[in-house]
């Protein structure tokens, strides 16, 4: 038995949903949204079959949001179309067509002539579609998502959902849209801050200038160094943000900086992740991006604020955003409220159970990984997909920390994975493997501990950092995807029983390993998942299970205790 559930944002969604600027950080005033009714079709061969459904765009066919419902073989593919009429004056030189994000792969129309295609699921891609336009255009899109091969990355998806294992999601699931720029135009910017000031390069090397604080900065080789009169610098208590607009010619973009550093220092003899200079406890939970009626799309942009601040009111001061690349509106939503986030790479590979869970959780964690996941074409999209994300996210402030695989799952030489990120960006924290089969390059120390003694939890050469913990289930009637299932790490038979055994977790077990050198801790999880009745909030975001008053006191207890060296002595 499956129910079908809404979040109240869901049950009022309308027929021109997402309709928000999609790219906050690199903002123009040129901006046509695409979201909303389209033609809809299948087919496992005819290329461009009758359209016989329509879906509501953005939202996955596979989502109730949709208006489908319904996944589709893998040997089919999805078929996309609507009208394409420019506003008058909206050409201003260049016309360019903005995907946030399509699963798997997708070839782009437009009258019937292919303008793009992109391979990959998670990342934003763009097609200038200039010389193919007409006054009146029709827009289509084919797209296969075939999740056998394991090649892609795909994530939590699967095509017998159940367990820590969810829903597959194919098609367009984030914003469509357009704008129009001069041929000459800024298409790229990149934010380099320290604790004083921030250098902004523009790509092209354009001449122009940066306004910021009612000042202009002359670009000079395409570089500006911006340098606040009042340095404040970001924190979750504190995230400020500085907005600066970079005008080259007839172009202009808007976009934003924090100042702040994280790095890792020794600190009374015990190695420490410090922000801003300083040690902060990194108190976080497993974020995995799903909802009940969108799936990987919320049914508004404004669910993402309502997730972060439910969380923020429980004490919680990260997320580690897992196994999924969200639509940059939440990103923007960590920066401007003050949520550290913690972003894993997607994987692909094919999952063991008994190699990647059951052996390591007994104890099993030892194993060389170069001659894992050999599969060349698997390799090469996974570093693809990984420089797609660095490249995507590296401006935002809230990102301090890079996962590359999660429970050995799809690893493969991960010191030279380590290398290869390093390269990318070398700004924040890399753990290159969280869980097990530790290799020798990695930030930190990367443990999962659902099931044993967390008297292993002690620092030794790098900061100590517990991944992934908890995962406490208490089912709240009325309010479950799966009534006849559940999934987790530790049932509780009572919301009396869940919040003492919960709270007893972190003050027995957390609070006194922060003196032992532990970091951050990310419990699983922030909602119910499907199957999985583990989270704080129920699936549809309408029950907290916790007590906030009693959460909020062992979040200070957790910041006093990284602040002064409490808990157990080494």
């Amino acid at each position: 038995m499956i129910n079908d559930l809404y979040t109240p944002q869901g049950e009022t969604v309308t027929e021109t949903p997402w309709q928000v600027y999609p790219r906050p950080q690199f903002k123009r005033n040129s901006y046509l949204n695409l979201n909303g009714r389209w033609d809809f079709a299948v087919s496992t061969g005819k290329r461009f079959p009758q359209y016989d459904k329509t879906i509501l765009v953005p939202f996955c066919p596979e989502s109730l949001l949709s208006g489908i419902h319904a996944h589709y073989g893998e040997d089919t593919f999805l078929y996309y179309r609507r009208e394409l009429t420019l506003p008058k004056d909206f050409n201003r030189g260049r016309v360019l067509l903005h995907f946030g994000a399509v699963d798997q792969v997708a070839e782009v129309y437009l009258n019937r002539r292919i303008v793009g295609k992109h391979t990959g699921g998670y990342e934003a891609f763009t097609i200038d579609i200039t010389d193919y336009l007409q006054p009146n255009n029709v827009l289509e899109l084919r797209v296969k998502d075939d999740l056998r091969s394991k090649v892609l990355p795909y994530g939590k998806q699967t095509l017998k959902r159940g367990g820590m294992w969810y829903t597959p999601v194919s098609g367009i699931w984030q914003t469509v849209w357009a704008e129009s720029v001069p041929a000459k135009h800024i298409e790229t910017l990149d934010i380099q801050v320290s604790l004083e000031q921030a250098i902004v390069t523009v790509t092209p090397k354009l001449t122009g200038t940066v306004v910021f604080e009612g000042r202009e900065v002359a670009l000079v080789d395409g570089v500006a160094v911006l340098r606040p009169k009042r340095a404040e610098l970001w924190t979750p208590e504190n995230p400020k943000l500085y907005d600066f607009s970079v005008v080259c010619g007839d172009d202009r973009v808007e976009s934003y900086f924090a100042l702040r550093t994280i790095e890792t220092k020794i600190v009374d003899g015990i190695p420490r992740l410090c922000l801003n200079g300083e040690p902060y406890f990194f108190h976080g939970l497993l974020d995995q991006g799903y909802w009940p009626d969108g799936l990987f799309t919320p049914a508004t942009p404004e669910c993402y604020a309502q997730d972060i601040q439910a969380m923020k009111a429980l004490g919680f001061n990260m997320l580690r955003k897992h196994i999924k690349v969200e639509s940059e509106q939440f990103y923007y939503d960590c920066d401007r409220l003050g949520m550290v986030v913690f972003q894993d790479m997607v994987n692909n590979g094919k999952y063991s159970f008994l190699a990647d869970t059951l052996l390591p959780t007994l104890g099993v964690q030892k194993l060389k990984d170069c001659k894992r996941h050999k599969s060349a074409a698997s390799r090469r999209a996974f570093y693809e997909g990984m420089e797609a994300t660095v490249k995507q996210l590296k401006n935002h402030p809230s990102i301090v920390y890079w996962t590359i695989f999660n429970e050995g799952w799809g690893q493969f030489c991960a010191d030279k994975a380590f290398d290869k990120l390093l390269e990318l960006d070398d700004s924040r924290i890399i753990d290159s493997t969280s869980g097990w089969f530790r290799r020798n390059k990695s930030h930190v120390e990367s443990l999962h501990i659902y099931f044993g003694s967390f008297g292993k939890l002690k620092a030794k050469e790098k900061p100590l950092v517990l991944s992934e913990f908890g995962g406490y289930c208490y089912p709240v009637a009325e309010h479950l995807f799966c009534p006849d299932k559940a999934y987790g790490y530790r049932n509780c038979k009572s919301l009396d029983v869940y919040r003492t055994e919960l709270e007893a977790l972190y003050r027995e077990k957390i609070i006194p390993a922060v003196g032992r050198g532990l970091c951050a801790a990310v419990y699983t999880q922030v909602t119910d998942v499907e199957e999985e009745i583990n989270g704080l909030l129920t699936y549809d975001r309408k029950v907290c299970k916790p007590e906030a008053d009693n959460m909020c006191h062992l979040a200070k207890e957790l910041a006093k205790a990284i602040r002064h060296g409490q808990g157990e002595p080494q």
